[in-house]
């Protein structure tokens, strides 16, 4: 094993490589890297006590287009969108939006009851419903008023 003299410069100059091949990628604002390739859909997750959901913004994106997978503890999202060629792309001023495939994946808690798995799509949003187990479903506790001995003792007279 070759002894290498520590250079603290040596990580900066990679990190500023790496910060530089993504900007020249940004930049090339006619490149099929703006039209198709991969986008990640942004995604919000909430929990009650009964289920926990995901919200997936896929805008413009068609029902048959989305897959959606579990295996074991895994929750797999993916699909496509395409680009409309109503329009020669030559003719466009502007390409902002994202095209192309996308694939999310989520680790599942053993809380979700992989049976209980219900999607739905709506105005952009796919909302992914997971039940929870109903030994993870909170539980209400009844709460005795006294010293539980002297509620023991009255029962026992």
């Amino acid at each position: 094993m070759a002894i290498t003299r520590w250079d603290p410069f040596r990580e900066m100059y990679s990190l500023q490589s790496r910060l530089n091949s993504l900007l020249e990628d940004a930049r090339r604002g006619d490149d099929e890297l703006t039209t198709t390739g991969s986008f990640i859909p942004p995604v919000d997750i909430f929990e009650d006590g009964n289920r926990i959901v995901l919200k997936l913004e896929v805008p413009g994106m068609k029902q048959d287009d989305l897959k959606i997978q579990v295996e074991s503890n895994a929750l797999l999202v993916r699909g496509e969108r395409k680009f409309e060629q109503e329009t020669n792309e030559k003719n466009y001023h502007r390409i902002e939006r994202r095209y192309g495939s996308f694939a999310r994946s989520f680790t599942l808690p053993n809380t979700v009851d992989t049976n209980k798995v219900q999607a739905h799509y709506d105005a952009g949003v796919l909302s992914i419903e997971m039940g929870k187990k109903p030994e993870a479903q909170p539980k209400q506790i009844q709460v005795s008023i006294g010293n539980p001995k002297q509620v023991e003792s009255k029962s026992a007279a």
